[in-house]
């Protein structure tokens, strides 16, 4: 891993984008690398909790605008098909809770992989931008599937359109992201978060997951024949067994996500 910082700390994954001078830009290497890593995390059953976040002063800019104007860059088919796609759908998949760090700006690619994400949390300084529209582009990973859905399609369209800037503060009042923190308390808000998620049942957050997904495009009829079927998977885990025995028994539970 060249372009980003990989690490494990306990149960906690952490991927943080590693290209600063560029405000954490993808281009093709790193996308692959950040692919490679969230294999990683879904392949290891001792993480429990995945972590993004970018280096710097930026979460990401989106796509490095360098890779494309170089003559023997990729097409922006190939960005979308092999770069962001299986990213975003990797984040979707993997029946882990994933974090979003947005240490800085979040624009265009970059901020709708913080939408993909499970949580998503903010430095008060951070800002979020939908910036495709600006050089005659439609939002893609997912933007326009996430965005809309979260804060509703007209104030969507609007951002879209306009290519505003976002403050986290904003952000957070238009149900955008979960949170945002004071920039010093920041580090510490995401080690505690990501810390609690992988210390809880996560065998049934994975299942909460599959279930909000789904619901996107069930009726309420398959949602509820859904909710049946994880819910059946979720009672038979040793993780409900273990929440049950330390409620009668007025205790911590030890999940173990399973």
């Amino acid at each position: 891993m060249e372009l980003i910082n990989f690490s494990i700390e306990g149960a906690v994954a952490t991927i943080q984008f590693n290209r600063p001078k560029v405000y954490n830009s993808f281009n093709r290497p790193m996308s692959l690398e950040v692919q490679k890593a969230l294999d990683a995390c879904e392949a290891n059953k001792e993480v429990r909790c995945i972590c993004i976040t970018g280096s710097g002063k930026a979460f990401s800019a989106g796509q490095d605008l360098q890779e494309i104007l170089d003559p023997d860059g990729p097409e922006l088919s190939v960005i979308l098909q092999e770069h962001f796609n299986p990213i975003i759908e990797r984040i979707i998949k993997i029946e882990k809770p994933i974090v979003a760090a947005i240490n800085g700006v979040a624009a265009g690619a970059g901020a709708n992989i913080a939408l993909a994400c499970d949580i998503t949390i903010a430095k008060f300084s951070a800002t979020f931008i939908q910036a495709f529209s600006k050089i005659g582009l439609i939002p893609d990973s997912g933007g326009t599937y996430y965005l809309p859905r979260i804060i509703g399609r007209s104030k969507a369209s609007a951002l879209m359109m306009l290519g505003d800037k976002v403050t986290a503060e904003d952000a957070e009042a238009m149900g955008m992201i979960y949170k945002v923190v004071n920039d010093e308390l920041f580090d510490e808000e995401i080690a505690k978060t990501c810390k609690k998620l992988a210390n809880m049942p996560t065998l049934g957050l994975g299942l909460t997951k599959r279930a909000l997904h789904q619901s996107f495009k069930n009726d309420i009829h398959q949602q509820l024949v859904l909710e049946d079927k994880l819910q059946s998977i979720a009672g038979h885990s040793d993780d409900y067994d273990e929440g049950v025995r330390a409620f009668v028994e007025k205790r911590k539970p030890v999940f173990k996500g399973h």
